[in-house]
């Protein structure tokens, strides 16, 4: 495919993707802006949930994560279900009874103010991380693809993409995020599906028998409890997972709020992490598919690389690699704007204070802080570039396990016990939680005789910051 192609290609897409913002950003106000104005339609919500679940990491990791782990992703999406569940009935009507734009807010009712900006400091510093891995993921990919052969650098690359994420929500923010999302679910669902289509085409085979019958289908890994890949491990990491990356997450809950109430909102989040879970099987078809289309013409490349490689390899017809390059950019550039929208919503709320400010104000300091963090995702990605050396999707989660832990173990321990607790000693809990589980991630080998701790980190970790509340309740 050659670097013209694939530049019209992304053009075209973000003049789609711009038109879209424009149009659905159409008269918003702060309103719009942090919580689309509580009008969202129930059911288009869900369906951009699919993508605003799936970055650019989804796109290119999954696939090629089968060789690795064959498709115990699905272990993991198993508890991404039950997780959705409570949301759903523990977490949504709690924000919508309270009333809250941010929903690190309940923090400050349930704690008091130094949890609450804790809480959202926590968040601040996982979501820049986090987007950071996202952009990365398409970063590459362009490099690549257009900006190496152009001869240009690396940073201009990620100059153009965070320009690209700033202009299309600084003004609309969640509704405008919303019906990009929409636009990206559509994208994506469509590249992964003729993707399938075509290659299994090229290679003249039934999909479903190639697919039942390869080694990397396996879903269930039962026998080794050692093993990262293990099923308890898997399910319980992908239930508190998605509780701390999605019930927790002001980008992802920013977006279920904006529905018209909790009935409204549930019925969001149940419909949509069921169609997230058959989205996330065809992207494991995909990666079966490609590894057998790879070996049979020669291709090496494994890992996040191999879909790129095969889409641009120029033996399947052009029109995969312009699936590709579409489904790529849709879903990158869609998971930088939502979480782009959620920091400056969150800066601005829990951070800063939006009380007693006119609209005007507020709009000046949202204005001011959408810049600040535009450039903030910019200097981490760049960091990350210097740093890498892990699958990407493996590296959010393991992010998620050291970051949303002290998230997961507030939330949790303001839910189930009603004690007051010392508020201003609460950062130094979420400082000493992830410390703690680092010392045990990098040593769990050698101390627990060849045990690896995998996605449970979370777990210990929301633990750790509950014993440690437990040391700060209130004598009477």
């Amino acid at each position: 495919m050659s670097t013209l192609a694939i530049v019209i290609t992304v053009l075209g897409y973000l003049a789609l993707m711009f038109t879209v913002s424009w149009y659905s950003s159409r008269g918003s106000n702060n309103s719009t802006f942090f919580s689309g104005g509580r009008k969202s339609n129930w059911l288009l919500v869900a369906f951009a949930m699919i993508g605003s679940t799936m970055s650019g990491v989804t796109f290119v990791s999954v696939p090629g994560m089968v060789a690795a782990s064959q498709f115990g992703y699905m272990q993991m999406c198993l508890g991404f279900i039950a997780g959705y569940l409570v949301i759903a009935f523990v977490l949504t009507p709690l924000y919508f009874r309270l009333n809250v734009v941010s929903i690190y807010e309940y923090l400050d009712q349930r704690f008091g103010a130094t949890t609450h900006k804790t809480g959202a400091w926590v968040f601040f510093i996982s979501k820049i991380l986090g987007a950071a891995v996202r952009l990365f993921v398409v970063c590459i990919s362009l490099q690549l693809l257009v900006f190496e052969p152009l001869g240009l650098p690396f940073a201009l690359n990620v100059l153009f993409s965070i320009l690209v994420v700033y202009f299309y929500t600084f003004k609309g923010g969640v509704k405008s995020v919303i019906w990009t999302d929409t636009l990206k679910t559509l994208c994506m669902i469509l590249a992964v599906v003729l993707s399938i289509v075509f290659i299994a085409k090229s290679l003249g085979i039934n999909i479903i028998d190639a697919i039942a019958g390869s080694e990397n289908s396996r879903i269930f890994h039962f026998e080794d409890s050692n093993s990262t890949n293990f099923f308890w491990k898997q399910f319980l990491g992908g239930l508190f997972t998605v509780i701390a990356m999605t019930g927790l997450d002001q980008d992802m809950m920013q977006r279920t709020l904006s529905c018209k109430n909790a009935r409204e909102s549930q019925k969001n989040l149940i419909t949509s992490v069921f169609m997230q879970v058959v989205v996330i099987f065809l992207f494991l078809c995909l990666g079966v598919l490609l590894y057998l289309f790879a070996g049979a013409n020669g291709i090496t490349e494994t890992g996040d690389k191999i879909f790129p490689a095969v889409a641009t390899s120029g033996i399947l017809p052009a029109s995969v690699g312009v699936l590709f390059i579409i489904g790529l950019v849709a879903a990158a550039y869609g998971a930088g704007g939502s979480a782009l929208t959620s920091l400056t919503t969150s800066f601005t709320v829990d951070i800063i204070g939006t009380k007693n400010k006119t609209e005007q104000e507020v709009t000046s300091i949202r204005s001011k802080v959408h810049i600040v963090m535009a450039i903030l995702m910019g200097i981490v990605i760049i960091v990350f570039n210097a740093l890498n050396s892990d699958s990407a999707i493996t590296a959010v989660y393991r992010i998620a396990s050291y970051t949303y832990g002290p998230l997961l173990g507030l939330f949790t321990f303001g839910i189930l016990c009603k004690a007051k607790v010392a508020d201003k000693w609460v950062p130094l809990v979420a400082v000493l939680a992830p410390a703690i589980c680092l010392v045990l991630d990098l040593n769990s080998a050698e101390w627990f005789n060849g045990y690896k701790i995998g996605f449970e980190l979370l777990i210990i970790n929301a633990a750790l910051t509950i014993a440690g509340l437990c040391c700060l309740i209130r004598k009477r």
